[in-house]
């Protein structure tokens, strides 16, 4: 948790706007409560129309309007558009869909990270951007190019990949026997001459080799990594002091944001709740209830999966909803109170800044319909009072104190890309099985900590390990070390980090914490499942046999939870009913207070204050089981509302 209160900011960009116009802008923005402006990500040509000509002229007027208000400002590198001319001097830049077809010019993020050429373009728009202001009193921090992989961008097809991924197999497996050897390319034939034989892994007859998905997806996270570590690099060189940042997006899994964040100070993400609610895998009941708040887990999961990003813990919302969205089926607006209680719910789980995107709505181009805190004609839009009453709400309150530790959940990109890549049915996804752990917790009341394999448990009574194929080096001493209750779920500990079943079977390294073997796996269809008491298995079953005990067993007999000391095995997919039992037996063997919360209610725990927030679109009474007293809001809250308790 910061020390200092939390800071709101907002998007901006000048060069869609009159001159004239700016400096009217800045004092609304401070008259709105607003400290922090981010700028320039998209600008590039406009900082150099023509190759080596900069104009900067309109920045530095920019900049200094901003810093005179009494706003400190956040600068983007511009290499998420490189412009037209650059796209024509280095046609071969763009990069290639999974059909080879090329990501063309005319709306951004048009590159491929591996282009060694365009990465030095890149470092050399980025140092001549930090030369100019890299010393300037009113950049505060930075922000690396914009959203690392949107439009699925992560990962290319280009012949520039293709020779990188080679060299990369090369460092990796050292000689193409071992290649062969560890992708068991034995099998149908597949085995390979040389390095410079191995091709991508799109546009095979059938599924490739998973193990050569697998590497080319670590490949193609790496690289992402070394694309921002090189703009890093210069910042730190001509901006020595200020942090840097880059905005990740929600329900995004295509790199390692864990190795990306290893080169930066702080991790930012972009909160979109009624898009992501619209957009990702929710039922119709859920898209329905909460059509304009949200899910009431979205924007946390992401909170503290950012978080964990960075050792020290530092994040952002770097781009927050505030009104309508333009880019999701369906755009509904927020209902009224959702905009301060999204800011507020940030702050409750130690976020150093939330920043609004964006100023005003701009009336052209791809983002028309996209709400900002004004109207296209700069009037108030109703994002606007919110954040103001935000900022009083923060000023008020002063810091959050530490979070309580409670729970941590142990999530791995390298987990979902196996899960994606074999997922051995529909929908199977590591990552959503870490949602729907991650909001049973929550719904029981429950602070929960969002962390990679490796990192210290200390302090915790409850580890949840949702879907983990392949466990990492370190992880089970961790564990065998933890002293609390542990739940780990299904697949996890089925795959060696070649992608093969390991030898004696799942759960493989983790039988010293688990004495089973899972002898076959079943992936159900739709209809097909084993009723228990409260509870039902459906979707998937890792059957087992072994010393453990069968604690969730059906009606017919199959087994769907087992325990063995303090660590229980989820065997099979975290259906709602299921997950909340086996979960809520963990959490009361681990010693921790739970709750039986309002449906679309949420707490988060810091320090001495707890805060409680009202996703649902009726009333809602907080549990006398809370304790505290009401500094802010009351424990009969309305729909979009906040109530703050004091111990």
């Amino acid at each position: 948790m910061t020390a200092e209160p939390m800071r709101l900011g907002v998007c901006y960009y000048p060069e869609h706007w009159p001159e004239t116009q700016w400096a009217d802008d800045a004092a609304r923005m401070v008259a709105a409560g607003l400290s922090r402006v981010r700028v320039g990500e998209f600008a590039w040509s406009r900082i150099e129309p023509e190759a080596g000509r900069f104009d900067w002229g309109w920045l530095d007027r920019a900049i200094a309007v901003l810093h005179a208000a009494g706003l400190g400002v956040i600068l983007g590198t511009p290499t998420a558009t490189p412009p037209k001319w650059l796209v024509d001097t280095m046609p071969d830049m763009v990069a290639l869909d999974a059909d080879g077809h090329p990501r063309g010019f005319g709306s951004r993020r048009h590159y491929c990270f591996s282009h060694a050429p365009y990465r030095d373009e890149a470092v050399r728009i980025t140092r001549a951007v930090a030369e100019r202001y890299g010393q300037n009193p009113a950049v505060v921090a930075w922000q690396t190019d914009n959203e690392y992989g949107c439009h699925d961008t992560a990962i290319s097809y280009s012949a520039s990949a293709l020779k990188a991924f080679r060299h990369w197999l090369k460092a990796r497996y050292g000689t193409i026997e071992h290649l062969n050897q560890a992708w068991g390319n034995v099998f149908w034939s597949m085995e390979y001459p040389s390095f410079c034989a191995v091709d991508l892994p799109n546009q095979t007859v059938t599924e490739a080799n998973p193990a050569h998905w697998l590497a080319f997806r670590r490949f193609s996270s790496d690289q992402v990594a070394a694309f921002n570590r090189a703009q890093v690099e210069a910042l730190r060189d001509l901006s020595p002091g200020r942090d840097v940042m880059h905005n990740a997006m929600g329900f995004f899994t295509q790199f390692d944001h864990h190795d990306l964040a290893a080169d930066l100070d702080v991790v930012g993400w972009d909160s979109y709740p009624l898009g992501f609610l619209d957009s990702f895998r929710f039922d119709a009941a859920d898209k329905l209830a909460y059509a304009r708040q949200g899910h009431p887990d979205i924007a946390a999961f992401h909170h503290d999966l950012y978080r964990g990003c960075t050792q020290g813990g530092r994040w952002w919302v770097i781009e927050q909803q505030p009104g309508p969205v333009n880019w999701s089926a369906h755009n509904p607006a927020p209902l009224p109170g959702m905009v301060r209680l999204w800011t507020l719910e940030a702050m409750a789980h130690g976020a150093e800044l939330v920043s609004y995107f964006r100023w005003r709505q701009f009336p052209m181009a791809q983002e028309q319909n996209h709400a900002g805190l004004l109207r296209p004609d700069s009037s108030a839009a109703p994002g606007l009072a919110e954040a103001r009453a935000a900022a009083d709400d923060i000023a008020a309150l002063g810091p959050a104190g530490a979070a309580t530790r409670q729970a941590a959940l142990v999530f791995s990109y390298d987990a979902d890309w196996i899960t994606q890549i074999q997922p051995q049915g529909r929908g199977f996804s590591a990552l959503w099985a870490a949602f729907e752990c991650y909001s049973a917790l929550r719904r029981m009341g429950l602070n929960v900590d969002i962390v990679p394999p490796g990192r210290s448990l200390d302090g915790y009574a409850l580890c949840v390990v949702p879907c983990l194929p392949h466990v990492p080096e370190g992880l089970v001493g961790e564990l065998q070390n933890f002293a609390g209750q542990i739940v780990i779920g299904p697949r996890s500990g089925s795959r060696t980090a070649e992608f093969a079943i390991p030898d004696g079977l799942a759960p493989g390294v983790l039988r010293p914490l688990l004495p089973l073997k899972v002898t076959h796996v079943e992936s159900l269809p739709p209809g097909l499942s084993h009723q228990g008491d409260g509870w039902h298995a459906a979707r998937w079953l890792d059957h087992a046999e072994g010393d453990a005990e069968a604690e969730f067993v059906a009606a017919d007999g199959t087994v769907a939870g087992w325990r063995y000391g303090r660590t229980r095995y989820l065997a099979s997919w975290p259906e709602r009913d299921l997950v909340d039992a086996l979960l809520g037996r963990a959490a009361g063997d681990a010693g921790l207070a739970c709750h039986t919360l309002p449906d679309g209610v949420r707490l988060r725990r810091a320090g001495e204050l707890t805060f409680a927030f009202n996703y649902s679109a009726m009333a809602a009474e907080l549990p006398r089981s809370q304790a505290g007293t009401p500094i802010l809001g009351a424990r009969r809250m309305d729909p979009a509302s906040v109530c703050v308790l004091k111990a």
